[in-house]
């Protein structure tokens, strides 16, 4: 079986992610989305509003499996028997952080990454742009799921 685990914080999955799962659908057997938790990082979404809106979205799809996990995402994806780890990449500076992650994940596992180009007209979304229109009462529809769109602030 391909599997493939696509890691990140997910806060909040926006459309870009999205875009790379649909489009990878056709690559792996299984993508496992895998909401990394990491205890000092302050995030907007709870774990619990970040497992809800990815649930949400793929709720239809069989091949994707969406759980959560700590440490380093190689150790996980050895624990699953993920053989790969799939990258979204939107421009040249992510193709350089990305590149480097993944030569040491391949040097220290032998896991291999996938990289696949954000679709142009997702590109220019980031969660962190999200979260910066969002928190401003912005509308977030055109950027992320509908999962995460209808979700009011508190």
């Amino acid at each position: 079986m391909k599997r493939a685990v696509f890691p990140g914080s997910f806060d909040p999955i926006t459309l870009g992610h999205v875009d790379i799962i649909n489009r990878a659908l056709g690559l792996f057997d299984e993508i496992v989305i895998a909401i990394g938790i990491n205890n000092e990082k302050k995030y907007l979404f709870s774990l619990e509003e970040r497992l809800h809106f990815i649930q949400e979205n793929f709720k239809d799809i069989p091949k994707i499996k969406v759980t959560t996990y700590q440490g380093l995402t190689i150790h996980y994806a050895k624990e699953i028997e993920a053989s790969f780890i799939l990258r979204g990449l939107r421009n040249p500076a992510d193709f350089e952080f990305e590149k480097a992650i993944a030569q040491t994940n391949r040097n220290l596992s032998g896991i291999e990454t996938v990289f696949l180009l954000t679709s142009a007209d997702t590109a220019y979304i980031s969660s962190s742009i999200v979260r910066d229109v969002y928190r401003n009462k912005g509308d977030i529809s055109s950027l992320v799921p509908d999962s995460v769109a209808k979700h009011k602030m508190e």
